[in-house]
């Protein structure tokens, strides 16, 4: 049986290869997942791919599974911890910005009831396969606009798309990819089940 086809950059490195092949690109019910990949995202800015990835499950661990009700409670002593764990980006502006970000987080969720409600419903305003050669589009931008006007932070529209692209608010896997059609499967899945 011959090699799967995987998308260009996921073929570049076998670090990718597991994140590729199970999860970018998959919709997530929970809305701690959900929160989990925006603030990976937030941390990635000026970093690659491969660093956090490496440095998911210290990640995990030094914000509790991204609960977001435990994060947004981290006050000094937690922000002076994690400016030590070398497991992480030690970076005091991304981790206070995924602490504020956990407080208004709350708010999307009591005012949708949940972030997958909130993010999806900007899904229509996304063109079908809008591939983005700058790394983002009128939908990403208008995202980053109302989130920050709402207090979130370290969400720019470029970082708004990479997350949009793992959350498979846009299905940017390539068309010959053996993950793409399994990917549109599961978006289908996903709006049914969970969106209603």
């Amino acid at each position: 049986m011959g090699e799967k086809k995987r998308c260009e950059w996921a073929s570049s490195h076998s670090d990718y290869f597991e994140y590729h092949d199970e999860d970018w690109g998959r919709p997530e019910e929970n809305d701690h997942m959900v929160f989990e990949k925006l603030s990976l995202e937030l941390f990635q800015s000026g970093l690659s791919w491969r660093t956090i990835l490496n440095k998911r499950e210290n990640f995990r661990k030094a914000f509790i599974g991204f609960d977001i009700s435990k994060v947004s409670r981290f006050s000094e002593p937690q922000i002076a911890k994690l400016l030590k764990d070398e497991g992480i980006v030690r970076h005091r502006g991304k981790i206070e910005a995924v602490i504020g970000n956990a407080k208004e987080a709350k708010k999307l969720i009591k005012e949708y009831g949940s972030l997958n409600h909130y993010f999806w419903s900007f899904e229509a305003l996304e063109a079908k396969n809008n591939r983005s050669d700058i790394g983002k589009t009128e939908t990403s931008t208008l995202i980053s606009r109302d989130l920050k006007k709402r207090g979130w932070r370290f969400v720019g529209p470029t970082t708004v798309y990479s997350f949009m692209q793992s959350l498979g608010i846009v299905n940017d896997h390539d068309t010959e990819c053996f993950r793409y059609p399994q990917i549109e499967k599961r978006i289908a899945s996903f709006r049914k089940k969970t969106l209603q």
